[in-house]
């Protein structure tokens, strides 16, 4: 019987343990989880959502307290088309971001940023442009585009001189996704070094709709992929992603051509996830029917999660001067309007309650947007529970090598520690 371990993904001329961490964002992947995959031999990924908060977390900077005062006079204003981001500070958290965690890499792996496109920060163009080539200035090992078709990303770095050194990735969950991408960077003669193929059961953001996502299968969409690939003859790894539990699970999209996996539900309960200790306790406590999926993103895209997480029905003020990372190229944003129009409806409440659409930025910020797999209900399987009633939190590594050399869809418990008094 197969293992992880027995198969390699190649980029380039170098081969890798087949296993990548995805992007959890905000800096739920952390450079320390990223940092594990690549010295372990895989793929890790950080994200680049909201980082200059994650920078001001890391490093002292004071991106967002600059950023809320310079723009405090707007706050009660319903237009948020004023609130800009200055370009060389959100490339300055940027280069922070990603060098600080390329200068402490280690082993033979790599180090990827997860780079969503459905950031818009009120210039969509200028914006991602900056964050892309801020990420390639500091020396990241790659670049994985999500969250968008991205058809004119590579357009935005086709000048950076490392644009044909990096790995660059995109994201898809359909042929037609792959088909539209491919057909618009045929044109500057840069293919895609990796396909990451997203099906329905991956945590966050999907690429199905809100009604529809329960009728497509990881397994047929791999096997449309392939088939397509094999008929334009693309010789480019595809990535298998969502719903990967076990190393099994892992195996049987390996044996069937996958050039590797990309997981991220069991790392949330690592020591080196960026979570809270008591939101990884409440993702292990999760049953399978408190895992749904809904429309409140501002994004459009559906996302699963925790229908007990504190974003769902919070009617915050939206903080667009603070932070602002989904307004739109107008200075709008779908949280925006329904805020409002709770605000409107009920005039005389101090505090209100909005249900159809959450303030991410503000709720991802303070881990208060617990998005999560469709796998998240079994977690609590692979750890022991404690005498005070908390799970077992695992290190980065076990999880990582359970993946790599499991079999018959084992997983390997840790040895057992005691609840500190």
């Amino acid at each position: 019987m197969k293992r992880v371990d027995d198969f390699r993904l190649r980029l380039g001329n170098k081969e890798y343990v087949p296993i990548m961490i995805g992007g959890m964002g905000v800096d739920i992947s952390t450079s320390e989880l990223a940092l594990e995959a690549a010295r372990l031999g895989g793929i890790g990924h950080i994200s680049d959502a909201m980082v200059q908060d994650v920078s001001d977390r890391k490093f002292d900077t004071s991106f967002v307290k600059e950023k809320t005062k310079l723009y405090k006079f707007n706050i009660n204003n319903s237009d948020k088309s004023v609130v800009q981001f200055d370009l060389e500070r959100l490339a300055e958290a940027t280069r922070l971001h990603v060098g600080a965690t390329m200068a402490a890499k280690k082993g033979d792996g790599l180090i990827f940023v997860n780079c969503m496109e459905k950031l818009t920060m009120n210039a969509p163009k200028e914006t991602l442009r900056t964050r892309l080539s801020a990420a390639l200035d500091a020396g990241i090992d790659g670049i994985t585009m999500s969250a968008g078709l991205h058809l004119g990303s590579f357009e935005l770095i086709k000048d950076h001189p490392r644009f044909r050194e990096a790995r660059l990735g995109i994201i898809v969950s359909s042929v037609r996704a792959l088909q539209l991408f491919l057909r618009k960077v045929s044109r500057l003669n840069r293919n895609p070094d990796y396909i990451i193929v997203e099906g329905p059961l991956a945590g966050g953001h999907l690429g199905f709709g809100i009604d529809d996502w329960k009728e497509y299968d990881l397994h047929t969409i791999m096997d449309e992929i392939h088939a397509f690939m094999k008929a334009e003859n693309l010789d480019i790894p595809l990535i298998a992603a969502g719903g990967i539990f076990t190393g099994s699970d892992a195996v049987s999209f390996l044996e069937k051509g996958a050039g590797g996996v990309q997981v991220a539900t069991r790392f949330t309960m690592t020591h080196e996830c960026g979570l809270p200790d008591s939101v990884k306790q409440e993702y292990i406590r999760a049953t399978e029917d408190d895992i749904i999926v809904n429309g409140v993103s501002p994004t459009g895209y559906p996302m699963r999660m925790l229908k007990q997480t504190p974003a769902i029905g919070s009617g915050i003020r939206p903080g667009c001067e603070s932070y602002g990372y989904l307004l739109d190229a107008t200075g709008n944003c779908a949280y925006i309007n329904s805020y409002n129009r709770e605000v409107q409806a009920n005039p005389d409440q101090k505090t209100v309650q909005v249900f159809d659409k959450t303030c991410l930025c503000t709720h991802m910020r303070n881990f208060n947007c617990w998005t999560c797999g469709s796998t998240t209900w079994r977690l609590k399987d692979t750890t022991h529970k404690l005498a005070n009633g908390d799970y077992q939190i695992l290190s980065a590594e076990h999880v990582f090598k359970d993946y790599q050399f499991s079999v018959d869809n084992q997983i390997a418990l840790p040895p057992r520690q005691e609840a500190a008094a």
